[in-house]
Order: structure tokens, then C-alpha cells, then sequence
């Protein structure tokens, strides 16, 4: 009879309620069930101020993060499932407030027939038509193309005439920059691919450092170990 009483009261995962916030267990859910169930406001309001000391406690690494007790205060609502009417400092959030969706964020790629060139080079390129006309402009439209032709080789591979960049340039810039009737030259594209090779094989030297420091702190940690058994 004593060990059919005792099972009685045990709880299984199965048929317990889901927990709402995870992080702070299953005796601080009970703990917040139980305030809303007290009918005496100020014994509530008292009984509150105690849970979110709790909940500060068990959350010590949030302590210099700005507006805490105001988190605090909002978590206490949301595990309440809203039902709870104490006298808050803050405002008190609302279920819809927290269902809401933020905005879908648009794909900033806006002209992905030419993806090799980034979107940094349009940036550039609208900057660049707003200037006035003059030396400066002349000489970032020229700096522009040259790293459209740095860009375009280095996914290519291969040689790239001037007129081919000089097209593509007046694409992007809706036609206000037109550089196929002057007599401007661009960089030399065996230049350029050096420039590219250069720019990788430090990239590659650096990886290829950064796992070799990784590796020999990964066997001089097994040595300490291996010493130490």
C-alpha cells in the first residue's frame, strides 16, 4: 500500500507541461505558477520581487547587461503566460508584442547577373555618379573599373579586354558612366592575376599557419597529459 502511495506522486516528463523558458528549470516554473495563484495583492507584489531576485541569481553573467531588470521583469510576464497582476516597474509586455515577426530582410544583391563583382562595386559606382564632374570623378571611375577588372580575373582566370569592363561599368551605372568611347586603359591583366595570386597565397599561408599553431598546442596539451597519468 506505502509504495503504491509513493508512485502516486511521481511526475513524468510525458505529463508534464512544457517548460517556457527552459533555462531557468522546472522549480522556478512551479515557483512562478504558485504567485499567480496568491489572491492577496501585496503578498503577490512581495512574493514577485523575490522570484526576479531568484531569477538575477541564477542569471549572474547578465548583471552589467544593459536594462536587466527590465529583461528580468518581461521574463517573469512570458513564464506567468501573462497571467500574473503585480505592480511592475516596467511596462508590462503583451502576448502579441511577442509573437510578432520582424520584417523580412531583402537579398541585397541587386544585379546578379554580374555576382563577381560584389555589392561594394555598385556602392562605389552610384557614389561615383553623384560627384561632379572633374578630376577626382575621372579618377575614381578609373579606380572603379580597375577593380572590376581585379574582381572580374580573379573569379575568370583569364585575360579580360578593357571594353568588356568599360560594358559592364555602364550597365551598372544605368548608363551615366560611359567609358567605351575614350581612350582610358586599364591595368595589365597578367598584373592583376599576380596581384590576385599574391593576395591568395597569403590568405593560404596565413590558414595554413593558424592549423599548424593549432596542431602543436593540441600535442603539447596531450604530452602535458600523457606525463601527468
Amino acid at each position: 500500500m506505502e509504495q503504491k502511495a509513493e508512485s502516486s506522486y511521481l511526475e513524468y516528463n510525458s505529463q508534464r507541461s512544457p517548460l517556457i523558458i527552459p533555462e531557468y528549470g522546472r522549480h522556478l516554473q512551479k515557483l512562478i505558477d504558485q504567485l499567480t495563484q496568491i489572491k492577496d495583492r501585496d503578498e503577490r507584489n512581495k512574493a514577485a520581487k523575490y522570484v526576479i531576485s531568484v531569477m538575477g541569481t541564477l542569471n549572474p553573467h547578465l548583471r552589467d547587461v544593459p536594462d536587466f531588470q527590465h529583461k528580468l521583469w518581461d521574463q517573469l510576464f512570458i513564464m506567468s503566460d501573462f497571467k500574473l497582476d503585480v505592480d511592475s516597474p516596467y511596462p508590462i509586455p503583451s502576448p502579441e508584442a511577442l509573437n510578432l515577426r520582424p520584417d523580412r530582410l531583402k537579398y541585397p544583391q541587386n544585379f546578379p547577373k554580374y555576382r563577381f563583382y560584389g555589392n561594394n562595386i555598385k556602392y562605389m559606382i552610384d557614389v561615383a555618379t553623384k560627384w561632379e564632374e572633374g578630376e577626382m570623378k575621372s579618377a575614381l571611375i578609373l579606380v572603379i573599373a580597375n577593380h572590376m577588372k581585379k574582381s572580374y580575373l580573379s573569379w575568370n582566370k583569364e585575360t579580360v579586354e578593357d571594353e568588356v569592363i568599360f560594358q559592364h561599368l555602364y550597365e551598372l551605372s544605368d548608363g551615366k558612366i560611359n567609358l567605351m568611347t575614350s581612350n582610358e586603359e586599364l591595368s595589365n591583366s597578367q598584373s592583376l592575376i599576380k596581384v590576385n595570386k599574391k593576395v591568395s597565397n597569403k590568405a593560404q599561408f596565413n590558414n595554413q599557419n593558424k592549423n599548424s599553431n593549432q596542431k602543436n598546442q593540441f600535442k603539447k596539451k596531450t604530452n602535458q597529459k600523457n606525463k601527468r597519468n
